[in-house]
């Protein structure tokens, strides 16, 4: 596992215990510290034909790229930034889906100063027109579609710090520069004479707005070097490695598994461009390009453990994570017969990098979140801010001792004083989600505090719901809400997507059956009073359920 780009960066590389982890986890952070310079151009100098990107699209197109490949192309496109006047702090929004540029384009942002903002191609105009006001955006590069392109050309009107535009094509309207047809023409590329320090902003993202309108959650140049644990521990990678992160580029998952860490590791990233990925798709995947290691999140699985795993040669797989929303046992136990993997779990925020996770050396308990990352300080508090002991639910907070924020916390909600008030106070980071630790020190996700549903004096969390419904065989996805009720204050709602071959039974008597298998599995009081069939739950882009659209609208009916 250990390379000369790690010892840069850690005084030890190596570990074999959980404890080792914890005693000896200490990173060595440099002044002015830059990924793109520090990282991703030390690997092209020292293993310049190292395969780094292996990118394929769903038109059976490939490319691969070394290191060397990217740093070239990276300072090209640099260089075509500044031409157009892109500068350090400028923002700039990135609506790329899955293509190549991405990764170019990210990594001459930051090679430049600029400060990206990675959004998902779905972005309406009023979404695009509150996120380039909200953050002065100067410049949006996208892709040629004639969706995005429209959403994008609709809210220049209303934006007007917006002064420069950049399709990659295929198509490129009058008012849009070609990506293309210009970046050729770009000058030589020369390093600027002052880049960053470790405190300015490098990457900005805009929650997926669960809850009220998006906030900006600003990351300053070591959030990058945060996620070297991610990758290298958590991921378990090395120079062997080929990895696959199952997520878009519009959210922070994919800085997670499809960049910073994966390129610490010196492992390839894999990419397979896509309008819709299924299930077979990615199994389809693993096979041809003999995929290592796999990360997804809980959705993804779901999915994945109801194909036929026998039609596929899987046998180039090592090692699965899963993050993005708490993983069911029942999922992790079925995926573990198939494939003989475990599943390792990871918890985080858009906030934040890895801050609990099951690493190499512990064995996963199937649902818990793993322990906390050493490069954090976790626990969990009561609303009184006193420690929780085990097996009580607390909110999950990260300690910032004597104001020194740990690398990989964001810098704060950016413009937004109050917000950043909020989360921040204390001594900690209030994350907002509620767990309980076990006697062996894992921690067990319980909902975000505002899913805690409270029925007739019992707090209920949506998740340990979830959990036992998931055991039941008609059970594909679920969502445990809270409705309102003169009787009990609320009740439970459990909204169902059923396996196929159940999809006929739905009616009043298996709705009777979930609710007696609940209360086999689970204590009795916690089954769901109420139980709705869908063909598909609400989510946000990066896969989470929107359990507060299920709420929203249970509101307006009543």
């Amino acid at each position: 596992m250990s390379n000369s780009i790690l010892r840069r960066f850690l005084k030890q590389t190596e570990f074999i215990s959980e404890e080792d982890y914890a005693q000896n986890l200490e990173f060595t952070i440099p002044s002015n510290f830059n990924f793109a310079y520090d990282v991703l151009d030390e690997w092209a100098r020292i293993k310049p034909n190292k395969l780094a990107l292996l990118w394929t699209n769903d038109k059976g197109e490939e490319r691969r790229l070394s290191f060397l490949d990217l740093k070239n192309r990276s300072d090209q496109a640099a260089s075509y930034l500044l031409s157009l006047g892109i500068e350090r702090g400028d923002m700039v929004m990135l609506i790329l889906k899955r293509r190549l540029e991405w990764w170019i384009c990210l990594l001459a942002l930051h090679k430049i100063g600029a400060i990206a903002i990675p959004a998902t191609h779905m972005l309406t105009k009023h979404d695009i027109v509150y996120r380039n006001n909200a953050a002065s955006v100067k410049a949006i590069v996208c892709v040629g579609e004639e969706y995005v392109l429209g959403e994008v050309k609709k809210s220049i009107p209303d934006s007007p710090t917006v002064d420069t535009l950049v399709s990659i094509g295929p198509l490129v309207p009058e008012g849009f520069h070609n990506w293309h047809a210009e970046i050729d023409n770009a000058p030589e590329f020369t390093k600027p004479r002052f880049v960053n320090t470790n405190e300015d902003t490098m990457i900005m993202y805009f929650t997926s707005g669960t809850t009220g309108e998006p906030k900006m959650v600003a990351h300053d140049f070591l959030y990058a070097l945060g996620h070297l644990s991610t990758g290298v521990f958590w991921h378990n990678l090395s120079q062997d490695s080929i990895h696959l992160t199952v997520a878009d580029t519009g959210w922070g998952k994919a800085v997670w598994g499809k960049f910073y860490g994966q390129w610490f590791a010196g492992a390839c990233v894999y990419v397979h461009d896509h309008e819709k990925f299924t299930a077979q798709k990615i199994l389809e995947q693993i096979q041809k390009y003999r995929i290592t290691s796999l990360c997804a999140p809980p959705t993804v699985y779901r999915f994945l453990i109801r194909e036929d795993f026998s039609k596929y040669d899987l046998s180039s797989l090592r090692y699965c994570t899963t993050a993005g929303e708490a993983l069911n046992a029942a999922v992790f136990q079925r995926f573990h017969e198939l494939t003989g993997i475990p599943l390792m779990e990871g918890f985080g925020q858009t906030e934040t990098t890895m801050t609990l996770g099951t690493m190499p050396w512990m064995t996963p308990k199937p649902g818990s979140m793993g322990k906390p990352n050493a490069q954090y300080q976790i626990c969990l508090l009561r609303p009184d801010l006193t420690p929780c002991e085990d097996g009580e639910k607390g909110e999950i907070v990260v300690r910032i001792p004597d104001g020194e924020k740990p690398i990989g916390l964001f810098k704060e909600y950016y413009r937004d004083l109050r917000l950043t008030h909020e989360a921040i106070h204390d001594g900690y980071y209030f994350t907002g989600d509620m767990a309980w630790r076990d006697h062996d020190g894992y921690y067990w996700f319980e909902g975000r505090a505002d899913d805690v549903i409270k029925s007739s004096g019992y707090r209920i969390g949506p998740f340990e719901v979830e959990n036992a419904l998931m055991t039941h065989d008609a059970v594909v996805e679920c969502a445990i809400t809270g409705v309102p009720d003169e009787t009990r204050g609320m009740v439970v709602k459990a909204t169902v997507v059923l396996a196929q071959e159940w999809k006929e039974k739905a009616g009043p008597d298996l709705i009777l059956e979930l609710q007696n298998h609940v209360k086999r599995v689970t204590a009795p009081y916690k089954y769901p009073r109420i139980v709705e069939f869908v063909d598909e739950l609400p989510k946000t882009i990066s896969g989470k359920i929107k359990r507060v659209e299920i709420r929203e609208k249970d509101f307006r009916k009543q």
